[in-house]
C-alpha cells in the first residue's frame, strides 16, 4: 500500500459504502463541467479541456507521485496506464466539444447508452435484468425521442460515450490493484494523459495565460472534474462488480439533468423528472452479484 495512505485512512475508506464514493463521482461528473461551460467564453473549448487534464495531472504528481507504481509494477499494467491515459485524453477532448454544442443532459444521456453493453454483460438475473429495463425506460424519458439537429455535436457525443465506455472496462481492471495502488495508477494515467491531449489543446491555452485569473478557474475544473470523480470512481469500482458499477451509471444522465438545471438553468421538463426517478428506481432494484 502506498506510504501515503495511512492504514486508518484506509480502514475508513473501507467503511464507507462504495454507493456513496458513486455518489459523489456521479456528482461531480458534471458539476465539473457545468462550470467548464462557464469558461468557454473566455478559453477555447479544447483548452479548457487541457486545463483540466494538466490540472488534474499535477494533483496528482504532487499528491501520489505515481511514477514510482510505473516503474514498479509490471508490463501488463504499464499498458493499463498508458490505454487508460490516452482514453481520457480524447475522451474529455470529446466530452467538451460535445458539451459545447449540445445541452448537457443530452451529453449524458448519449454517454450512457455505451455502459448498457457494460452492464448487460454482467446481468445473471431476472431481477436485475428488470432493474436494467427500469434505468433504461427511465433514461429514453431523460432523451426524449426526437434526433438533435446538430449532427457533429451528436457524433462528438457518441465518440465520448464509446471512450466512456472503454473507461470503465480499463479503469475497472485498474482498480483490481486495490485502492491506493488503484489510485496511484490513475495518477499515472493522468500524466500519460496530460502529454497526449498537449498536441489537441495548448494551442487554446495560450491566450488565456495573458489572464490569470482564469488560471484558478481551469484548476477548480480539473479538480471537480477529474481529481474528485475519479478518485471515487476508483475506490467504487475497486468493491463492486463492473456490472453493477455500469448499472449504477444510469444515473448520470438524471445527475446531469438535475446539475443543468442548478448550474446553467436548464430546467428539466415533467418527463425528464420521471426519467430521474425512474432511472433511481432501477439502480434501486439492482442486486450486484459477484
Amino acid at each position: 500500500m502506498s506510504e501515503l495512505v495511512r492504514p486508518s485512512q484506509a480502514n475508513l475508506a473501507d467503511r464507507v459504502p462504495p454507493h456513496a464514493f458513486f455518489m459523489v463521482s456521479a456528482l461531480f461528473h458534471y458539476l465539473g463541467p457545468s462550470f467548464a461551460v462557464l469558461l468557454f467564453s473566455h478559453v477555447g473549448v479544447l483548452g479548457v479541456a487541457w486545463l483540466r487534464i494538466a490540472s488534474a495531472a499535477a494533483i496528482f504528481a504532487i499528491w501520489r507521485r505515481p511514477w514510482r507504481v510505473v516503474i514498479d509494477c509490471d508490463q501488463g499494467a504499464r499498458m493499463l496506464i498508458v490505454a487508460l491515459g490516452i482514453t481520457l485524453a480524447l475522451m474529455n477532448s470529446a466530452f467538451y466539444l460535445a458539451i459545447d454544442r449540445l445541452p448537457l443532459a443530452t451529453v449524458a444521456a448519449i454517454e450512457f447508452v455505451a455502459t448498457i453493453a457494460v452492464a448487460l454483460v454482467g446481468v445473471r438475473s431476472l431481477r436485475n435484468v428488470a432493474a436494467l429495463v427500469v434505468a433504461v425506460s427511465g433514461v429514453f424519458f431523460l432523451i426524449g425521442f426526437q434526433w438533435s439537429g446538430d449532427r457533429l455535436g451528436v457524433l462528438l457525443a457518441i465518440a465520448n460515450a464509446a471512450l466512456f465506455g472503454v473507461y470503465v472496462v480499463i479503469g475497472h481492471a485498474i482498480s483490481r490493484a486495490g485502492g491506493a495502488s488503484g489510485i496511484d495508477r490513475l495518477g499515472a494515467a493522468m500524466l500519460v494523459a496530460l502529454i497526449a491531449a498537449m498536441p489537441i489543446g495548448i494551442a487554446e491555452v495560450v491566450p488565456a495565460l495573458s489572464r490569470p485569473e482564469l488560471i484558478p478557474a481551469g484548476i477548480g475544473v480539473g479538480v471537480s472534474s477529474s481529481v474528485i470523480p475519479y478518485v471515487c470512481d476508483q475506490l467504487a469500482m475497486a468493491r463492486l462488480p463492473r456490472a453493477t458499477f455500469a448499472l449504477m451509471l444510469t444515473l448520470l444522465p438524471a445527475t446531469a439533468a438535475v446539475v443543468g438545471m442548478v448550474v446553467l438553468a436548464q430546467v428539466p421538463t415533467p418527463a425528464e423528472i420521471a426519467g430521474i426517478l425512474l432511472v433511481a428506481r432501477g439502480v434501486g432494484v439492482h442486486k450486484p452479484t459477484q
